[in-house]
């Protein structure tokens, strides 16, 4: 059984983002073994080199702006390491991942989730206790 954490964002982690705010109906890419979608308003977001999106309703409340086009996390996450491989719905689409990555959740109810590798994860996020 996986125990679930809180963690923060580590000081120093900022991304690079822009909302689309574009006269489309969105965008659909491939990420994470799956269809992914960036609707209208979404972010997206540059973290370090891997580009993907954010949903804007989970960006307002988890990011804040240090200058035009940069962002840090602020809130924080609550997050569990898979003992085996699997799959998480995310407001964008679905997402694979291996035995050993996190799923980490923006919402303490396991609400709004993602999956990242533990090596992407630690390098991140640090326990918030």
């Amino acid at each position: 059984m996986t125990t679930r954490r809180k963690y923060l964002r580590r000081p120093g982690n900022p991304i690079i983002a822009i909302q689309l705010n574009l006269d489309t109906p969105g965008l659909t890419y491939h990420k994470w073994g799956s269809t992914q979608i960036c609707k209208p308003g979404d972010w997206i977001a540059d973290n370090q080199g891997e580009v993907y999106s954010v949903d804007r309703e989970s960006f307002a409340r988890t990011y804040q702006a240090i200058s035009p086009g940069l962002y840090r996390k602020i809130a924080p996450v609550w997050a569990e390491r898979m003992e085996s491989a699997g799959t998480i719905d995310t407001k964008e689409g679905v997402t694979h991942y291996e035995a050993g990555s996190y799923r980490v959740f923006n919402e303490e109810d396991g609400r709004d989730g993602y999956a990242i590798s533990a090596a992407r994860f630690q390098e991140l996020y640090e326990p918030a206790d």
